[in-house]
């Protein structure tokens, strides 16, 4: 962590609590979410908070509240479906109301993160965020990235050739676990925090997580490659309740969504910004950056993954694979 994203943690929950008290300040909205203060989420949600403080005069207020300190992520959806919590951070757990949602995480959707932003921002990224308003009564305003999911192991992989029978953690997502399968790997799912001890003792041999979990795990300290594999990229939205959304007048809706855009804008420059100094940190603790063939992964766990997704979704997911 940069002293600069030090200092600007520091300042920013100081900067989310004052926004808009030096004005005739008429509405705070609370935004709670999972990410600790040092990160882009967090930070991103704070420049939201200043921005529109800015743009309505002061009138409007965001106070931030993470680390799930407001609650957990469906606590605070079922809040703002209450009308107790305006704002959070959430991304495809919004498929338990709205199918869509699992959009937000297809593994192999997405060759690069610049086609990851053309459908996010696209048509169907549209139709996702409509059927959220509708199903579920939270409207989308902006989306932040999330790092892709890369592979860590003692050995180079560089196509599911070379998974064999590997063992390996991934979460307890039955999509994760077939794919996983079908390429060829032994997956199994594993509480996070049991990972860095079962790849100490050789329970398990590999693990995938983005590169800033595999940093702040020090999974370095066990594993020797990360194999590029980026066979999940996703993205999650900053929400907004309905029900806050409609008490805003039409000038206010349009600063709610002006600073919405800023914050994205901002959120995807800490992103860049982390990603590099990530793969710096892992590469300075000897950890070696491995290519792979990824038309070769994609192509091994096409059907797994097509086997696991909703029918509402499938014709969308088969386009994805055949771009």
């Amino acid at each position: 962590m940069t002293f600069k994203w030090k200092f600007a943690a520091a300042a920013a929950t100081a900067m989310s609590l004052l926004a808009g008290s030096a004005f005739a300040q008429e509405m705070t909205l609370k935004l709670g979410h999972l990410a600790n203060e040092e990160n882009p989420w967090h930070l991103a949600s704070v420049k939201f908070g200043e921005e529109l403080s800015a743009l309505t005069d002061g009138r409007i207020a965001v106070e931030v509240f993470p680390n799930e300190s407001l609650g957990k992520e469906i606590d605070l959806i079922n809040g703002m479906q209450l009308g107790t919590v305006d704002m959070t951070i959430t991304g495809e757990s919004l498929q338990n109301w709205a199918p869509k949602a699992a959009l937000l995480a297809v593994p192999y959707a997405f060759k690069t993160i610049e086609d990851m932003d053309a459908f996010a921002s696209g048509d169907v990224g549209q139709q996702i965020k409509d059927q959220i308003i509708e199903k579920v009564q939270i409207r989308p305003i902006a989306y932040f990235a999330r790092g892709a999911r890369d592979l860590t192991s003692n050995r180079p992989i560089t196509s599911p050739a070379d998974l064999n029978g590997l063992k390996m953690r991934v979460p307890n997502v039955p999509l994760f676990v077939d794919v996983w399968k079908a390429l060829g790997a032994n997956p199994g799912p594993m509480a996070f925090s049991e990972v860095f001890t079962s790849l100490q003792n050789g329970t398990i041999e590999a693990q995938e997580n983005p590169l800033a979990l595999i940093r702040s795990a020090s999974f370095y300290e066990v594993q020797s490659h990360v194999n590029l594999t980026d066979h999940v990229r996703s993205w999650i939205y900053l929400t907004i309740a309905e029900s806050t959304w409609n008490k805003l007048s039409e000038d206010d809706q349009a600063a709610v969504m002006e600073a919405a855009a800023r914050a994205q804008a901002y959120e995807r420059e800490l992103f860049n910004e982390s990603l590099a100094a990530d793969r710096a940190f892992l590469e300075e603790k000897g950890m070696t950056f491995v290519e792979v063939d990824a038309a070769a992964f994609q192509a091994a766990a096409k059907d797994a993954v097509l086997a696991n997704v909703n029918d509402e979704i499938k014709p969308i997911v088969e386009g994805l694979f055949s771009n």
